[in-house]
């Protein structure tokens, strides 16, 4: 199927089998952006995938660096700006 705002542009159909409360639930937010159910699941999938890939975090170093790096993680910090910020009055507790 080819889209109608660019030819050059070739487009996929995606079946799916959903709950009818979902249906409801996608169909009323779709309807809140004033979009079609299937834009609005099609940007939603493509957020979902777009941040899954985001978060996938890869770093390649010589040995010397990964033990180092293991070793700063291993030992917390200890000095006067630590210090301050584990006895700073926590908001949350009353």
């Amino acid at each position: 199927m080819q889209s109608n705002s660019n030819p050059d542009i070739t487009t996929h159909t995606v079946n799916l089998h959903i709950r009818e409360d979902v249906q409801a639930l996608i169909d009323r937010a779709a309807k809140a952006q004033s979009k079609s159910p299937s834009d609005f699941m099609i940007d939603a999938a493509r957020r979902a995938a777009e941040d899954t890939l985001l978060d996938q975090t890869f770093l390649q170093v010589d040995e010397e660096t990964y033990k180092y790096f293991l070793s700063v993680l291993d030992s917390p910090p200890q000095n006067e700006g630590f210090e301050r910020l584990m006895n700073a009055k926590k908001p949350w507790i009353k």
